[in-house]
């Protein structure tokens, strides 16, 4: 049992181990940098341009922003949404959507959910309906270990401590369905291959929550959504040819340990329990 179908490669992981042993030990034969080994690595000039690319892959968004910019457009022109925009760095969230009956949902653009940035959102007022849609471009990363890191250790926490209600959650990306990250769900059913834009992906992952905040007193255990209720995940789910016994559901029920709130999280797909977490503390500085 999985809380998402696809899992690490584990052969390019290792590729990826070899090759990053291999670059700190032969990086100082690269370039014309005029310094011989030892120099080379007391200069700090290797570990300064690691630095550098690591941060250019992490801060640049240009990529994620034109899938999300072709699925958009693609659901646009189905149908499936009546329009969307961008809603710039002044807000704290990234697109809105108007949906065919009149609510506006928000999308929360998000990473590999692994890291403190999934920590950060803020539903607006106006949402009607409000989503994380995790691009996780990391072809080595272990997307099990992202999923239930952003949904369980972070998003939970967010959601029951500082009331942030989350409607669903979206995984999916680019890297989807590719050689670092095969997808299941197009085994020996390629015809379920979509074809937006310059991206060819599979089906989208997608993760119901509850529509009420967890509290201990008044509503310890809120169950997820049905998926008809969450419109915008409805309309992922019927443009890009999803199966009903593929989507997830996410329940939080808290308690009181002591003075602690705890939360046990499960997530379950078509009726089973994929994974349940012990009665975990809140904890935040």
């Amino acid at each position: 049992m999985s809380i998402i179908p696809c899992s690490q490669n584990k052969e390019l992981r290792k590729k990826i181990q070899e090759f990053a042993e291999a670059l700190k030990t032969e990086a100082h034969n690269l370039g014309s940098h005029g310094l011989d080994e030892a120099e080379f690595y007391n200069s700090g000039l290797f570990r300064g341009a690691i630095e550098r690319v690591r941060g250019q892959f992490s801060a640049t968004m240009r990529e994620k922003r034109e899938l999300v910019q072709h699925i958009l457009n693609h659901m646009q022109d189905r149908g499936h949404i009546l329009d969307w925009e961008s809603a710039g760095e002044a807000n704290r969230h990234d697109y809105s959507v108007s949906m065919s009956s009149g609510k506006t949902a928000i999308i929360e653009l998000k990473g590999c959910l692994d890291g403190n940035n999934t920590n950060i959102f803020e539903r607006p007022p106006h949402a009607k309906e409000f989503i994380v849609w995790s691009v996780c471009t990391n072809a080595g990363a272990d997307p099990r270990h992202n999923a239930w890191s952003g949904i369980h250790t972070r998003l939970s926490a967010e959601i029951i401590f500082r009331e942030q209600r989350v409607d669903g959650v979206l995984i999916w990306d680019m890297v989807c369905g590719t050689i670092g990250r095969p997808c299941p769900k197009l085994e020996e059913q390629e015809e379920r291959l979509n074809h937006v834009g310059p991206f060819q992906l599979p089906p989208p992952c997608i993760y119901l929550l509850p529509a009420t905040i967890p509290s201990p007193r008044n509503n310890s255990h809120p169950f997820a959504q049905n998926l008809d209720d969450v419109e915008i995940l409805k309309a992922f789910y019927d443009c890009f040819g999803c199966q009903e016994e593929e989507i997830f559901s996410v329940d939080f029920q808290v308690n009181y340990s002591g003075t602690d709130i705890v939360r046990t999280t499960r997530i379950s797909q078509n009726g089973e329990v994929q994974r349940e977490s012990e009665a975990t503390a809140i904890r935040r500085a």
